[in-house]
């Protein structure tokens, strides 16, 4: 799914109705059960009252970077510190229990149901608070082929689309182009991390692109990924850009 559908092109809400249709049938059939421990799933979701209770919602953040802090602040240290490439982030939750067990299910045991559900939650968090601005398309942070092949689908790009279903904002898929086939990021510190993006991505048509973008990650760690993808963008002439994940990990102590 890429820059091919606008939101005009499409009878969105026809086509939301048919979904709302297909769900509950499919759900009078296979009722809802919670992907976490196996109970009765509330409000059509694969989750239970209590896991959505239990949900580590990032409340208290960088307003930057989205860094969870023990007291909200517009800038971090590490923000102050390293100026970030984007404008602002938008992370809903913190990557902790039992959030990351639901993504670690979607990333590496292929389990779309649970991305669907992130998806789902993403989607509440934000007409419950969304970010300051909404851009104008939405980039996901793009795989190599190998790492595609591997994997058998990008995870940001299955979390993207139904978030521009549901905004009704275009998404670009190919917007980013993945040069490198770099390393697993997972074990590295921050340095090591920046050393393995570096050039790893480009921007495959600078002329298509608008002047206000958020790109679409799973889970921001450090940020080194996201920074980099936003530093390409800004180079290629866009003005602003915004970053967006499902959930960001606390600061390393």
């Amino acid at each position: 799914e890429s820059l091919g559908w606008a939101p005009e092109a499409v009878n969105l809400e026809w086509s939301q109705k048919v979904d709302a249709a297909l769900g509950a049938m499919i759900a009078a059939v296979l009722p809802p059960r919670c992907l976490l421990c196996g109970a009765d799933g509330a409000q059509g979701r694969d989750l239970c009252a209590g896991c959505h209770a239990d949900l580590p919602w990032n409340h208290c953040r960088c307003a930057r970077c989205a860094l969870p802090l023990e007291h909200a602040a517009d800038r971090c240290g590490i923000c102050l510190k390293r100026e970030p490439p984007f404008a602002s982030a938008w992370a809903p939750f913190r990557y902790a229990h039992p959030l990351d067990l639901l993504e670690a299910r979607f990333k590496f045991q292929r389990n779309l149901a649970a991305g669907r559900l992130l998806s789902g939650l993403m989607i509440e968090a934000l007409a419950e608070r969304p970010p300051a601005a909404l851009p104008e398309r939405l980039i996901c942070v793009p795989l190599h082929p190998q790492r595609l092949r591997e994997r058998g689908y990008n995870q940001a790009l299955e979390l993207a689309k139904p978030l521009a279903r549901a905004l009704r904002i275009p998404l670009d898929a190919d917007a980013l182009i993945r040069l490198r086939h770099t390393s697993a990021q997972t074990g590295l510190d921050a340095k090591a991390r920046r050393r393995n993006l570096h050039a790893a991505f480009a921007v495959a048509d600078p002329a298509r692109l608008p002047a206000h973008v958020a790109v679409i990650d799973d889970v921001m760690t450090t940020g080194t990924t996201l920074r980099e993808c936003a530093r390409v963008l800004r180079q290629a002439g866009v003005a602003r850009v915004d970053v967006w994940a499902l959930a960001r990990a606390p600061a390393r102590r």
